[in-house]
């Protein structure tokens, strides 16, 4: 049996928050950054779908793991699991628009909020997950947006973002270094 969004009554605000999700105002960088609880860049070691709840109230959620290759913001073990709902368990799939799709392997920097406590534990849903990539044809690890397009200027999210080509793309190491440099300029501006 196929589930889409179908979800018992006790869930069915859930199910307009996700409905609702293709409106999220895209977040800026500075926005990204001062929401985050925590916000590090890891690779999916697992991705697991259960069923959760009982009865009305049951539902499909998915823990996705990470081994923590840097902790920008925040502090963490060296693994880190993020519980978001939706997934697949055996033939029933739940599916909530504009989540992030995470398979193991993938190589990412996520800005967490709300982990456990909201359907989806990013900052912007989807605008909270930038993927690393290796691009063989510069032969360097790139960073690409929720859409899987190349990111050249943090300043330009949630903005006027341009499309750009794989050369022009930051790298993972100046991708963090933007978030240190911001949360840098967050603390001095709190302290004055």
């Amino acid at each position: 049996m196929k589930i889409k969004c179908l979800l018992p009554l006790t869930l069915i605000s859930v199910a307009f928050v996700s409905a609702n999700a293709t409106t999220v105002i895209p977040p800026t960088f500075e926005q990204l950054v001062q929401q985050a609880e925590f916000i590090f860049q890891g690779t999916v070691t697992d991705v697991r779908s259960v069923w959760e709840g009982e009865g009305a109230q049951r539902h499909i959620e998915t823990y996705v793991t990470f081994q923590v290759g840097d902790a920008i913001k925040g502090n963490a073990a060296s693994t880190y699991t993020i519980q978001m709902l939706g997934g697949t368990v055996g033939d029933d799939t739940l599916v909530i628009t504009d989540a992030p799709k995470f398979q193991v392997g993938n190589h990412d920097i996520l800005f967490v909020e709300h982990n456990g406590q909201q359907f989806v534990p990013l900052v912007g849903i989807m605008y909270g997950r930038f993927r690393v990539q290796h691009d063989d044809q510069t032969g360097r690890d790139i960073v690409l947006n929720n859409e899987g397009e190349p990111l050249r200027d943090v300043t330009k999210l949630g903005r006027a973002e341009e499309s750009v080509s794989a050369a022009e793309a930051i790298s993972p190491d100046d991708f963090k270094s933007a978030v240190k440099k911001q949360l840098n300029a967050d603390a001095n501006h709190s302290a004055q």
